[in-house]
Order: structure tokens, then sequence, then C-alpha cells
């Protein structure tokens, strides 16, 4: 049998880590972050536990990373969504409905989410984040600001804040209320995005399929010349 080609282990290294960040989202959604370790969730993805720490320095920054992505796919599939649109308060509105969205839908992840944020590491930089940054700094350059350097930040601080009013134990926030408060600041109209009577009902745990926002198939056959079948 011949060896492998380097696109070939570079994709299998791809969708092993892919395959992580999914199994890490699922289990601390299930069990919340304390209840889950990094065997828990190398056998969730069937990897061996030593690859985890080859992908990723701990626990946290694994989750961290795990819901980074599943909120930048999350909002990257509300901006597309058809009827695909150039309006900057359309777009502002979907982004706005799709991370109070998790909130409401995924509460135990993103509890967790926020809680490690407060942690003495903070918020680690990675590529699933920056992916996320991106998005939101398109959705505010769309929106017509004159200075996205200080209106992104600015964003990202009133969503955060959102989802932490949402989440906060014994005193949570309505997300309408929440929203209402949002689309006021940013002049969008209700009825744009997806107002919540239009949502259908979450039970608190979400979407238990998230296989479309992880790459996590088989890695493509190849021919002698290293190429796709």
């Amino acid at each position: 049998m011949s060896p492998r080609s380097a696109s070939v282990n570079e994709e299998l290294r791809r969708r092993s880590r892919e395959r992580l960040l999914q199994a890490a989202v699922e289990l601390v959604s299930e069990r919340g972050y304390e209840a889950t370790t990094l065997g828990d969730i190398a056998d969730r993805a069937g990897s061996a536990r030593g690859l985890v720490s080859y992908y990723f320095p701990g626990k946290r920054t694994l989750v961290q990373s795990a819901v980074h992505r599943l909120m930048h796919r999350t909002l990257e599939e509300a901006l597309e969504r058809e009827p695909r649109t150039p309006d900057g308060r359309e777009r502002m509105a979907r982004a706005i409905d799709a991370i109070l969205g998790l909130a409401r839908d995924r509460p135990l992840l993103m509890r967790q989410h926020m809680a490690g944020l407060l942690q003495a590491e903070g918020f680690v930089p990675c590529p699933e984040q920056r992916r996320l940054a991106e998005l939101l700094r398109d959705t505010v350059a769309r929106d017509g600001s004159r200075d996205v350097d200080a209106d992104y930040p600015m964003l990202r601080a009133l969503l955060m804040g959102a989802v932490y009013a949402a989440l906060l134990p014994g005193a949570p926030m309505p997300v309408p209320v929440l929203r209402a408060e949002l689309f006021k600041r940013y002049r969008i109209d209700w009825e744009q995005g997806v107002p919540p009577d239009t949502s259908t009902a979450s039970d608190g745990t979400g979407d238990t399929d998230l296989s479309r926002f992880f790459a996590t198939g088989a890695a493509p056959e190849r021919d002698r010349d290293g190429q796709s079948k």
C-alpha cells in the first residue's frame, strides 16, 4: 500500500479536528462544562485522547473554539439564507436574531461559554473566533458604519451583554425584550429578521443534528496523482 499524500493527511487532520469541535459542543450542551472531560470528548469524536492535546492546549480552549465555530456558522447560515439580501438593516436583524437564538436554544452551552470568558485565561483568539469577528464586522459595515473599528466592538459588547442578561441565573431577561432594545438602537423594524413569534419553540437543547456546522465526513478518495476522484 502506497503512503497517503500530504494533501490527504492534511484533510484527515482537518476532519479529526472538526469531529473534536462537534463532540465538545454536543457534550457541553448535554452535561455542562465541568461534567465533560477531554476523554469524553475524544470518545465521542472517535479520536485518541492524545490527539485532543495535539490540536488544543486544554479543555477551555477546545470548548471556546467549538462554541465560536457554532456561533460563526449559525451567523453565516442566518446571513446567507434565502432570500439573500444586501440590505444592511436586514442583515443586522438576522445577526442579532442568530446570536440571541443561541442563548434561547442552547442556554447551558452559552452560559458555560460566557462563564469561561470570565476565567483567568479569558478570551482565547482562534480561527473560529476570527471568522465570527469577520462576519460581524462585515455586518456593521453593510449597515452603514462610518467607523467599523469602533462600531464592531460595540456590537460585540452589546450582543455579549444581551446573551448574559438572557442567561443570568435567577434573573434572566426575556429574549424578546432584549431584541427590542437592540433593534431600537440599530433602528431596525420588528418584522425584520426572525421575530420571536415566528420561531419554533425550544426545549433548551437546540437542534441535536450539528453536522451542517462541522465538516466531519470521510476524506475524499484520491487517484495516483493525488487528485480527488
